[in-house]
C-alpha cells in the first residue's frame, strides 16, 4: 500500500516516521493486517537512508504496533489498536453549513429489520426485478463500456435513443434522443433543473400535499416555496402565485393522493405557464402501472411552447438501487443541463446505462413492466377492497387507478398518530398523509403495496384495523 508520511519540520527523522505510523493506526488509515511498504521502498519514497526507516519499524515492532512475517513483509499487528480509539476529523473552529442547509439532513439507514407488514410508500417489489437477466447483460455491457474514457454527460446515446422509443410508445412523449439527459434517478434530474433555472428568491410552486424532497431541494437553492392546493382535478391553477418561476406537478398520479390531473386542468396549467413565462416540471414517477382507464396525454406532449420539462425514473419499474432516471427538456435548456450534469458528477455509469438500453431494446423491459403491473394490479384491488370493507369506519380511499400506493383520508376525528405508533409496535409500517403536507396537516394514511407480498396484505391491514379505536367513531 502507499503510505503518506511527511518529514516537514525539525527533529529526528526516524522519530517522525514512527509518530506518523502510530497516528495512521490511531485514526484508522492503517488497519489490523495492513501491509506496510518495504523499508527500502519507503526510504526511496522519502529520500532518506534505509536505516532511518528500519529504526522506526523496529521500534514499532518492539512496542507491539507492527509485526514482521518472514518472507511476507511488515504488517499492522492484531494488538495494535486494542486500546486505541480511532479519531474523528479535526473539529477546530466548528465549521457550519450555509443558512439554507441548517436543519436539513439526509435520512440514515435505521438498522431495524424490515417490518413484517411493509406498507411504506415508494418501494417497489425487488423480487420482481429480473436479476439473472440483468446480471448477464451487465457482464456483457461492462466489456463494451470500460474504454478508459469519460462518458457523455447526457448519457449513453444508445440509452437516450431507447428511452425516447419507450417513452413515445408507453407515455406518448414527443422528443428526440438529443432532448434527453440520463440521470441518477429523478432526484438528480430535479437537482439539475433547479441549478439551471432557479435563482435565489425565485418562487417555486409545488403541490400541497406533495413530495417533501422537492420542497427541500429547491429551498436549499434559495427558492421561495409556495405550496398550492390540489383538488379532484389536480393543482388549482388559479392559486399559483403571480411571479412564480417554476411549477412542480405530478399529473399522471398525484403524489401522494393518487388522483390524475384532468385534461382541462392540464391545458389551463400550460396556458398559465405560457402567459407568465414560467417553466413546468412534470414528474411522471410511476405512470407505467395503470390498472383502469386510458391514460391522459402527458403535459409534455400537450405543450406547444416549450414550457415543460419531463422527469422520469426507473426506480419504480425496476429497483431504486440502480439510480437511473431521465429528463426530457426543450432544446433551449439542453446545453445548460448537460453542463450542469458535467459539473455535478461528470457522467453516469456507462455499463449500467448500456445494460438498461439492451433491456429496453430487446423487449424484456416491456415484458417485465407487464408482469410487475399485473402483480401490482392484484395488490391494488386487494387494498381498495379492504379499505372499502374492514377499514371503512375510519378511512375513505381517494380514487386512484395507478401506481404502487393508495391514499385514504381519515373519515372521522381521532388520534391517528397513536394508531400509527401502535401499528408499528405490531409490525405494520404505514405512512401518514400529514407527513407530505407543508401547511395544515391533512389527516389520513398513504398505503404502499410495492414492498409487501400479495398474500400478506389482508392480514397486515387486519392488524392495522385492530389499532384503531374499538368503539364506532362519531361523525
Amino acid at each position: 500500500m502507499t503510505l503518506h508520511i511527511s518529514l516537514a519540520g525539525r527533529g529526528d527523522l526516524s522519530q517522525r516516521i514512527y509518530r506518523q505510523i502510530i497516528e495512521g493506526i490511531i485514526d484508522g488509515r492503517l488497519r489490523i493486517g495492513d501491509r506496510l511498504p518495504p523499508s527500502r521502498s519507503l526510504a526511496k519514497q522519502l529520500s532518506v537512508a534505509r536505516h532511518t526507516v528500519t529504526v522506526a519499524y523496529e521500534r514499532l515492532t518492539a512496542e507491539g504496533f507492527l509485526e514482521g512475517r518472514v518472507g511476507a513483509g511488515t504488517f499492522v499487528a492484531p494488538d495494535a489498536v486494542r486500546t486505541i480509539e480511532p479519531k474523528g476529523a479535526p473539529r477546530g473552529a466548528a465549521l457550519q453549513p450555509g443558512r439554507r442547509w441548517r436543519g436539513l439532513d439526509a435520512p440514515l439507514p435505521s438498522g431495524k429489520a424490515t417490518p413484517r407488514f411493509d406498507f411504506r410508500v415508494g418501494i417497489p417489489d425487488g423480487s420482481l426485478f429480473p436479476l439473472d437477466v440483468w446480471r448477464r447483460l451487465y457482464a456483457r455491457c461492462s466489456l463494451e463500456a470500460h474504454t478508459g474514457r469519460y462518458g457523455d454527460p447526457a448519457g449513453e446515446p444508445r440509452l437516450r435513443a431507447a428511452v425516447v422509443r419507450h417513452a413515445a410508445m408507453a407515455r406518448s412523449l414527443r422528443a428526440g434522443a438529443d432532448d434527453v439527459v440520463i440521470t441518477h434517478g429523478a432526484q438528480q434530474a430535479l437537482d439539475l433543473i433547479g441549478r439551471v433555472l432557479i435563482e435565489p428568491g425565485d418562487v417555486v410552486a409545488v403541490e400541497e400535499p406533495g413530495y417533501p424532497p422537492v420542497r427541500e431541494l429547491f429551498a436549499s437553492m434559495g427558492a421561495e416555496i409556495a405550496p398550492v392546493a390540489v383538488d379532484g382535478e389536480g393543482i388549482v391553477v388559479g392559486d399559483i402565485p403571480a411571479g412564480t418561476k417554476l411549477v412542480y406537478v405530478t399529473p399522471s398520479h398525484q403524489f401522494p393522493l393518487g388522483t390524475p390531473m384532468s385534461l382541462g386542468r392540464r391545458l389551463a396549467l400550460l396556458t398559465w405557464a405560457d402567459q407568465h413565462g414560467a417553466a413546468v416540471i412534470e414528474d411522471d414517477y410511476d405512470t407505467e402501472f395503470r390498472f383502469e382507464d386510458r391514460p391522459l396525454d402527458p403535459l409534455q406532449s400537450l405543450d406547444r411552447t416549450g414550457r415543460v420539462i419531463y422527469v422520469g425514473t426507473f426506480a419504480k419499474t425496476l429497483v431504486p438501487s440502480l439510480r437511473l432516471g431521465f429528463l426530457v427538456a426543450p432544446p433551449t435548456l439542453i446545453p445548460a443541463l448537460r453542463a450542469a450534469r458535467h459539473l455535478s458528477d461528470s457522467h453516469g455509469d456507462p455499463a449500467m446505462q448500456l445494460t438498461l438500453a439492451q433491456l429496453i431494446e430487446d423487449g424484456r423491459f416491456a415484458r417485465h413492466v407487464r408482469r410487475a403491473g399485473s402483480v401490482y394490479a392484484e395488490r391494488h384491488r386487494a387494498v381498495k377492497q379492504i379499505l372499502a370493507d374492514l377499514l371503512a369506519p375510519w378511512l375513505a380511499a381517494v380514487p386512484s387507478v395507478a401506481g404502487i400506493h393508495v391514499c385514504a383520508r381519515l373519515a372521522h376525528h381521532l388520534d391517528l398518530d397513536r394508531v400509527v405508533i401502535e401499528a408499528a409496535r405490531r409490525g405494520v409500517a404505514v405512512d401518514r398523509l400529514a407527513d407530505y403536507c407543508a401547511g395544515p396537516r391533512q389527516q389520513g394514511l398513504v398505503i404502499g403495496y410495492g414492498a409487501i407480498a400479495t398474500n400478506l396484505i389482508e392480514e397486515g391491514l387486519t392488524v392495522l384495523a385492530g389499532c384503531f379505536p374499538a368503539e364506532q367513531p362519531l361523525g
